[in-house]
């Protein structure tokens, strides 16, 4: 199993300022790669200050400057956001400046606060993604494109420069339901998914629903990865996990707020609403816990073949428990998969 590592990306006090915390993103990628984890992973979402990130792009660029065999992995480029006939030059030129080690993972979109507010709302994305992907797919491996359809209309058009990495940069699908697992694995696609903090038995659906569809696939799927993405965060001891437990169960009353909730914001900040679920049902439910613990939770992902474990871990604590908390992870969790 390979591990990843969400850069930082939440931002619960704005006065900590832009540059820092894009600083911190790019120490974070460099301690990743010291460590031996395999890839990062950079989000794309605006106006709100949760998984903040409105340029994931440009984030890979400067990261790639920084490190030199880290894997680069969107998590992910909204699709319905952009126009494909922009956003295929600036992934070949991504591809081109990142030595071909950036890993396109695309999606839909999550947050109905932002897509409205940028012009795409929420019911629209499905039909808009499926055609943008069609659309970017075509531009990144064909000459002279033409397309015709309901979100694009235009003549022959060849974007530049071509991609460094051919046939195209490698892609990712993030989806989490059965059929959208399912369905982008036989078509090709590597996975990304993520049970957020729901129940065991929706991971290993997930994960049945790629193996099932590369077992339809045969020698064609064999090569076809999924990762799977979990807020985990190991803490140094019992007292550490409580502290950070609460710490994750504020975040998830923001994430809520927008994800599924009213999106409740004010100054680009979430509120904070009550959830439903309780914060011992989320202890159950996500990996905040000791070493040994994480150990234990981690052994059953490994045992269903997950390619690549992405550890989401900023739940609002400092740079430099994150640090202290990579490093706890890399020495004393990963030599157990390793």
């Amino acid at each position: 199993m390979d591990f990843n590592f969400f850069l930082s990306s939440y931002y619960p006090d704005p006065s900590y300022g832009g540059k820092r915390l894009f600083a911190d993103m790019v120490a974070e990628a460099k301690l990743a790669e010291r460590l031996g984890f395999n890839s990062v992973s950079i989000p794309e979402h605006h106006l709100i200050n949760v998984l903040l990130n409105p340029a994931p792009l440009q984030l890979a660029v400067k990261v790639a400057c920084e490190t030199e065999s880290l894997d680069i992995v969107t998590s992910v480029v909204v699709l319905p956001l952009h126009d494909m006939r922009v956003l295929a030059g600036e992934v070949a030129m991504a591809d081109i400046l990142t030595d071909g080690r950036l890993v396109l993972g695309v999606g839909r979109g999550a947050f109905g606060y932002e897509m409205a507010r940028l012009g795409t709302p929420i019911e629209h994305s499905r039909a808009k993604f499926d055609e943008s992907l069609d659309v970017l797919l075509r531009l990144l491996t064909e000459y002279e494109v033409e397309h015709h359809g309901h979100w694009y209309d235009f003549d022959p058009i060849t974007i530049m420069p071509r991609p460094l990495t051919e046939p195209r940069p490698r892609m990712m699908i993030a989806t989490m339901n059965y059929e959208g697992i399912r369905n982008s694995t036989l078509r090709g696609f590597n996975i990304q998914t993520t049970p957020l903090s729901g129940d065991p038995d929706l991971f290993r659906m997930q994960v049945d629903a790629h193996k099932e569809a590369k077992a339809e696939m045969g020698k064609e799927g064999e090569d076809l990865r999924i990762m799977l993405s979990r807020i985990a965060y190991c803490a140094a001891d019992e007292a550490d996990a409580r502290e950070k437990l609460q710490m994750a169960y504020e975040y998830y009353a923001r994430f809520d707020n927008v994800f599924t909730g009213p999106g409740v914001v004010k100054d680009g900040c979430i509120a904070a609403l009550p959830r439903q679920q309780t914060i011992e049902e989320l202890d159950a439910n996500i990996m905040v816990c000791t070493p040994k613990q994480m150990i234990e939770k981690i052994a059953e992902y490994d045992e269903r073949e997950i390619d690549e474990l992405i550890l989401s871990s900023h739940l609002g604590q400092s740079a430099g428990e994150t640090s202290e908390m990579m490093e706890r992870f890399a020495t004393e969790v990963m030599p157990a998969f390793q």
